[in-house]
């Protein structure tokens, strides 16, 4: 079952159009996936629907569950009318290969991704976001707006701040350290997003930030770091349920961009510093 069709714009715009200039027409295209999440879903569906922020695009890519995750959404998109709710559901390849459709139906100018469980962090944390990109001190689009986050459990409490902190300036070269911002915090330009690499099958988007982040130097896009807690991050996510494997496929990352002997010597480090830490 799908609802809305797909379109892609290839031509980078790196400076807002009129009608933004003016307030209007700027638009955040949040990008679900779901499979049999209808414990966890509800959660991040009242985070979107509780923004201040309106221009909200929301795409559901649900794997075809067979509980109640499709009632919950369409109920969800009844509810908000003023926002503009795709729900897909039909079989997928996995987390990623429902992403990657998610971002070729998406139109709004920044992606961000929130699955089953994670939310934002406040109910004004789109409006900020936005007013950030705006004032921007260049004018122009940056490539990536980014911050930190929470670590929430099950029944969404807080746990802890997350251990990787986002670093003051970003650079492509920054997660050479490890994955300093969280996917969930990573808010991408949609005209330079790629899709997912599929052979990776839990740290693929590790790999996708840093391409967006090498694309966006090789152009001369700045990054805006928004200095907010912008995600509360549910900690039982596909990454930290596959964690070795997780690990295993980061290596192999680091190594394609960073070259191996980088990123062994950086991964000698990681060993010291934990021995030093305990």
């Amino acid at each position: 079952m799908e609802i809305n069709q797909n379109h892609s714009n290839s031509k980078v715009t790196t400076s807002f159009s009129h009608r933004e200039k003016q307030g209007e027409g700027f638009t955040f295209t949040i990008i679900t996936a779901t499979f049999n999440a209808a414990h966890t879903l509800e959660r991040t569906l009242q985070s979107v629907a509780q923004q201040s922020f309106r221009n909200v695009e929301h795409i559901i890519m649900d794997g075809g569950s067979t509980d109640s995750t499709i009632a919950i959404a369409k109920a969800y998109q009844q509810q908000n009318s003023d926002l503009t709710v795709t729900i897909v559901s039909e079989r997928d390849k996995g987390l990623y290969d429902a992403l990657n459709k998610g971002i070729r139906m998406a139109k709004g100018r920044y992606l961000i991704f929130l699955n089953a469980g994670d939310k934002f962090h406040a109910n004004y944390t789109l409006q900020k976001v936005a007013e950030r990109i705006k004032y921007n001190p260049d004018g122009k689009l940056p490539a990536v707006v980014y911050g930190e986050t929470d670590i929430v459990d099950d029944a969404g409490m807080f746990l802890r701040h997350r251990r990787l902190q986002a670093p003051e300036t970003l650079k492509w070269t920054s997660f050479r350290q490890g994955m300093l911002v969280c996917h969930q915090s990573f808010y991408a330009l949609r005209e330079i997003t790629p899709e997912y690499d599929l052979s990776y099958r839990f740290s693929a988007d590790f790999d996708w930030c840093v391409r967006i982040m090498k694309k966006a130097k090789e152009m001369g896009m700045p990054f805006l770091n928004t200095h907010s807690i912008l995600t509360d991050y549910l900690a039982e996510g596909l990454t930290t349920q596959n964690h070795k494997e997780s690990l295993r496929e980061r290596f192999r990352i680091m190594a394609k961009h960073y070259g191996w002997l980088s990123t062994c010597l950086m991964h000698l480090w990681f060993i010291i510093r934990n021995y030093i830490q305990k």
